[in-house]
């Protein structure tokens, strides 16, 4: 075994790995870029060497500063955790002439896999069966569009390189060919510099059945059983599960073999896994799809229910031991389901998020297993994923493991930073997920039902609370009874306290209930039911939710709109990184028409006109990072005239009639 591991990547997987080599008795180093200087991963290896500034492509990405930190700690095995350079040939490469040992495929393997048009001619030459698309590499956008239309709408156009369902486009419609593919390559080439692109069958209401499969170097390979991952967004998985309730021993047995043979077929070692699409009305029909050549966000619950430890088998692998165990030998045991924690709002469409952790709580213990790289204090910017945590249940079946897990959710606390915990909580609930009849487009079609876009009462409630507590005189003695927040007066009738609050839409809100509040949390009682909620600054939180309430000053908004005159700003839907800017102060815009991109977290946002008008205001160019909800252009209609200096409006002088409407 290694003395010392390098752990090129950050965030929950390099804690992930970190527990991994110290329970093995390995020194770990971890790697850190200026945004990462205080970050969990760092905090907790034996030592940290940064690697550059917060860019990923100057940090994370740089194979020549990771191979330096390496040298100067004596690192002799480096493990890329997944994402960044994990599956990156020339990476792989690069350490073995270095003298390190890269802890995962061989670099041929991973080149391999990596191309998906290579990956799908070599397995079928395997006999594996895998869906029917494009053939070839470095299609035209022509050569794509035609290879379509013969394959039949809809289809599925997908990067050759990578994964994640980065750059991945389901398209419908013929007409849409073009800038669907337009889309596709620049996203695939932002996230993994090549923009090359394949074109498959898009099979109606499929899901998605991974293989999960362990090789040595000695010639043995076996498979873990299968994880269900068919619960996605966007192509991005968001619950997994293990076993499938999908397949039964017969088909279970057949394609761990085709995974054994795909993985055979490029020479493979250490984790990986094979994944399958499956049509749901007839699961003994699967269809190859990729290999990833590293491990797994979701391979916790292939832990749980194997026992194994799949970083110690990466690093025995790697250290040239023999898998010990025969196939007859793997046994699962149980149900375990693994959700992804977020930073993303789900109420403003599950656009990125970001902000600093400010209270948290991850469960542990009793069934239950959260893997994460946050602390409080963690600031969540807009350059790495958006993935914080994942929060993992394992109990004897799976109505079990399901229950355990949503009150995991419920427990979860992560103020500061919007999250989808509280989503994801009532998306376990669905009647189809407790049934198990899911496929890959069940979260689009239910996702609508599933986001909490009201505000209750009682959040503005405890917000009002907090607010009075802060109000109230400290101390023992006489009381000024004016410093008292009761709306006495002088000769007169209490006026109630109102608060002018925001969540989303600009409230007048008047307490009416009882409270009890503390440093941590809020007790409030309506209508003779108490809500308990955390707290921390502005934000409250319960069951998985979280709202943050800022105080909303009528007068301010007033004067803004009065001195706006109708036009609309259009601000930044998320804390990200303009990238695109397309148009100038003066220009003659047409509703639609693309203004700008922001970029966060690997997502590209298109800001568009919402009517036809004129640029008044441009506060951005390429480059600027921006918050979320700032400004970042002024349209002014075209029968607006503009006014540059606040007037006396009606408007401004009723401030109250914009709060009430």
């Amino acid at each position: 075994m290694f003395d010392t591991v390098l752990v090129a990547n950050r965030g929950e997987i390099a804690v992930r790995v970190i527990r991994t080599l110290r329970s093995l008795g390995v020194r770990s180093v971890a790697v850190f870029s200026d945004a990462d200087a205080d970050a969990r991963h760092v905090r907790e290896a034996d030592t940290a060497v940064r690697i550059g500034p917060a860019p990923a492509s100057e940090s994370y990405l740089s194979a020549e500063r990771l191979l330096e930190a390496a040298a100067r700690t004596g690192a002799q095995a480096v493990h890329p955790g997944y994402g960044f350079l994990a599956e990156n040939a020339g990476f792989a490469r690069a350490c073995a002439a270095a003298g390190l040992v890269f802890i995962g495929p061989p670099a041929d393997a991973i080149s391999l896999m990596g191309d998906k048009i290579r990956a799908k001619e070599t397995v079928k030459a395997a006999g594996v069966p895998v869906v029917p698309g494009s053939s070839g590499s470095g299609l035209t956008d022509a050569e794509l569009a035609d290879a379509a239309r013969e394959i039949g709408m809809p289809v599925l156009l997908k990067p050759s390189a990578g994964g994640g369902g980065k750059g991945m486009r389901l398209v419908r419609e013929p007409s849409l060919l073009s800038d669907e593919i337009a889309a596709a390559r620049r996203e695939a080439r932002a996230s993994f510099g090549d923009d090359t692109l394949l074109v498959e069958r898009w099979i109606d209401r499929p899901r998605h059945i991974e293989l999960q499969v362990l090789a040595d170097g000695h010639g043995n390979v076996v498979h873990l059983g299968e994880r269900e991952c068919s619960l996605q967004r966007r192509h991005q998985k968001i619950i997994e599960e293990a076993p499938s309730v999908l397949l039964d021993e017969a088909t279970r047995a057949a394609m761990g073999e085709a995974a054994v043979q795909a993985a055979r077929s490029c020479g493979y070692e250490g984790a990986g896994t094979v994944e399958f699409i499956v049509p749901g009305s007839d699961p003994s029909t699967y269809f190859f799809m990729e290999m990833n050549t590293r491990l797994q966000v979701e391979h916790p619950v292939t832990e749980l229910v194997t026992g194994l430890d799949l970083v110690e088998w990466q690093l025995r692998v790697a250290a040239g031991e023999q898998l010990p165990f025969a196939q007859d030998e793997i046994r699962l045991t149980g149900h375990a389901v693994e959700a992804r924690i977020c930073a993303e709002d789900p109420s403003r469409g599950f656009l990125p998020s970001g902000g600093t952790v400010l209270r948290l709580h991850e469960p542990q213990g009793d069934g239950v297993r959260t893997d994460s790289g946050l602390t409080e204090g963690t600031e969540v910017g807009s350059l790495y994923d958006p993935m914080l945590s994942k929060v993992i249940a394992y109990g004897p079946d799976r109505a079990t493991a399901l229950r355990k897990l949503r009150a995991a959710l419920a427990r979860t606390v992560t103020l500061g930073v919007p999250t989808n915990a509280g989503f994801l909580r009532r998306l376990l609930a669905h009647p189809a997920v407790v049934a198990g009849e899911l496929d890959t487009g069940l979260v689009e079609r239910e996702a609508e039902g599933l986001v909490s876009t009201d505000v209750p009462e009682e959040v503005y409630e405890a917000a009002a609370a907090v607010r009075l507590d802060a109000l109230r005189p400290r101390g023992e003695g006489w009381t000024d009874p004016f410093s008292v927040p009761s709306g006495w007066r002088l000769g007169g009738e209490p006026k109630p306290v109102v608060f002018h609050l925001r969540v989303q839409d600009p409230v007048a809100y008047l307490p009416r209930g009882t409270h009890t509040v503390t440093d941590d949390d809020v007790r409030v009682t309506l209508d003779g039911v108490r809500h308990t909620f955390h707290r921390a600054a502005d934000w409250v939180g319960r069951d998985g939710d979280a709202w943050h309430v800022r105080d909303h000053d009528p007068v301010a908004a007033s004067l803004t709109r009065a001195a706006r005159s109708g036009a609309d700003s259009l601000t930044a839907p998320m804390p990200g990184t303009v990238t695109v800017v397309k148009v100038a102060v003066g220009d003659e815009v047409s509703v639609g028409q693309s203004l700008l991109v922001v970029e966060a977290m690997k997502m590209e946002h298109v800001i568009s006109a919402p009517h036809a008008g004129t640029v008044t205001e441009l506060d951005v160019v390429p480059g600027t990072t921006v918050a979320m909800d700032q400004v970042l252009a002024v349209i002014a209609p075209q029968e607006t005239q503009v006014l540059h200096e606040p007037q006396e409006t009606q408007e401004a002088h009723e401030p109250q009639k914009e709060v009430a409407e």
